[in-house]
This record gives C-alpha cells, sequence and structure tokens, in this order.
C-alpha cells in the first residue's frame, strides 16, 4: 500500500477487503480524542490512543518513548490488526498523529498501512459515512517484529546533524529557542534544519503533491545520497517528515530520532542552538 490514501478509494473498498481502521486523534492540549471518536468516526473504526498505547509512559526517554514491543502488540490485536490485513488511520489535524501510527506499524514489521489523506475533514467533506457506535473487532494476529524503520539515539541524531541532514519538524518559533512550552530547554539541535510538519500540507489540508515535497526538501538542503534523519518535540510530528519523504520519492526511509527535544532537552551536557539558522 502507498503511504497515503484517498477518502473515495477508502469507501470504494470492497466489503470484504476492506482496511482495519484505526481513529488515532490526540491533542497536545485536548480535549481527548477519545471524545471526538464518542462524537462520531469511520463506520469500523477503532480508537487508538496515542498516550497508552502507541508510546511507553514519559520519562528519560522523552515524552512518548517507543512502546514496549509486548504492549504494543497487546494493543494492536485489541484493535483487530492482523497480519495479512492492511491498515488505514486517521487524525483531525495535520497527520503527524496518524503518521506516528504509520510509522510504527512500519517499525513493528507491519507494511501494509496507510495515512488517510485529509484525515477526517476530508472523509467528512466526500460525504463519507459517520458513526458513533463503538467498533468491537475481533482480536488481531500481529506479531510485532521491532526494527522495520530505521531509529537513531541522541547521539547518532547529533552525528547526523553534522554529516548528513537532520530535520526539526517543530513550529519556527520552537526551533529557533524563542518559546518552549513544554520541553526542559529551548532550542534546536546543532545542525538540524527545521522543516515544519504543518508545511507538509496544502491549503486543503491535504498532503502536497510528491513534486512540491521533493521540491520543499530540496530547497531546505537535502542531496541525493545524503543520509537524513527527522527529530521534533516527542518523537510524534517527525514521523511526519519521514512519511513525507517517503511520498517525495525518497527510497530509502529517513531516520527518526524517538526521543526528540523532549529526550535531547532532559541532559544538560548536550548543545542547544538557538536562531532561525541551523547553528
Amino acid at each position: 500500500m502507498r503511504p497515503l490514501i484517498t477518502p473515495a478509494a477508502l469507501a470504494a473498498s470492497p466489503a470484504g477487503e476492506r482496511p482495519a481502521v484505526l481513529d488515532v486523534r490526540w491533542r497536545l492540549g485536548g480535549p481527548p480524542g477519545a471524545e471526538s471518536y464518542r462524537e462520531g468516526h469511520l463506520p469500523g473504526a477503532v480508537f487508538v490512543d496515542l498516550d497508552t498505547a502507541l508510546a511507553a509512559p514519559p520519562g528519560e526517554g522523552g515524552r512518548h518513548p517507543l512502546p514496549d514491543p509486548a504492549d504494543l502488540q497487546r494493543e494492536l490485536r485489541k484493535a483487530g490488526i492482523r497480519s495479512d490485513r492492511p491498515v488505514v488511520v486517521y487524525d483531525d489535524a495535520d497527520g503527524s498523529v496518524a503518521a506516528r501510527a504509520w510509522w510504527l506499524l512500519r517499525w513493528a514489521g507491519h507494511w501494509d498501512v496507510a495515512v488517510l489523506d485529509g484525515g477526517y475533514a476530508a472523509w467528512l467533506a466526500e460525504g463519507g459515512e459517520v458513526t458513533t457506535e463503538t467498533a468491537v473487532p475481533e482480536p488481531g494476529d500481529i506479531e510485532v517484529a521491532p526494527g522495520g524503520m530505521p531509529v537513531l539515539s541522541a547521539d547518532e541524531a547529533a552525528v547526523l546533524a553534522r554529516e548528513g541532514v537532520l530535520f526539526d519538524a517543530r513550529a519556527k518559533a520552537r526551533y529557533a529557542g524563542e518559546t518552549e512550552p513544554v520541553d526542559p530547554r529551548a532550542g534546536h539541535i546543532p545542525g538540524a534544519v527545521n522543516a515544519p510538519s504543518a508545511e507538509h500540507l496544502g491549503a486543503d489540508g491535504r498532503w502536497r503533491t510528491p513534486a512540491d515535497l521533493a521540491e520543499r526538501f530540496a530547497a531546505l538542503g537535502l542531496r541525493d545520497g545524503a543520509p537524513v534523519g527527522a527529530y521534533c518535540g516527542s518523537g510524534v510530528t517527525a514521523s511526519s517528515v519521514v512519511l513525507a519523504l517517503e511520498v517525495a520519492g525518497r527510497a530509502e526511509p529517513a531516520a527518526l530520532y524517538p526521543g526528540s527535544w523532549s529526550h535531547w532537552s532532559r541532559d544538560p551536557e548536550r548543545p542547544a542552538a538557538t536562531g532561525h539558522e541551523p547553528g
């Protein structure tokens, strides 16, 4: 499956071949995504919570560390995920949380997964059916096998920022160190290039075309053959950089620094650059 699927393509999938659908709506400041799910969701969609299912508890590893494989397997099976059935994930924001679920499933070894282009808003705009009935799927059989997607440690991220291209997916003000509402210190990893996740989308809330995204990353300094990685505040929005690079045509997946700035900034020995340049 390609990394993106349109609402029309999802709606047209035959009944017996329809993908499993995961609703992963989440907002940093609330309200909880589960409330939105109860108010209406795609038929058959199962709500999966970012904080409790798609991440380990916050701590030394950051605000959204990678979940323990056994815990992830249990949650995905509870959501009905099967090894032989494709998966579609959606949110109602800029696609970053859906991208985290997409990335995590691939990291876990399930590659037949796509993000709903435009998310819940696009589904509604195209007249997609909505229900308030809570889905109760048959338990899945997925076997989580970590390692399907490359990851970076803090030290590896620092090296990549010097020797390759490390994209920072946060908003410009947080990258520049002008504000830091969540993590211990402001700034960015020295050498990292700002690539705000919101800019992966067009004015209509859908992902920009492959050509547009390729042009954007080229303008940000990405060159053929250069190793590339991504980070953000807690490893969520950075997943959208990995997805956007794949949409843009990059053959090898970019590496993700799961702990991201929430992990980096906990250690006062790690340097922090400020300003709008890589530093």
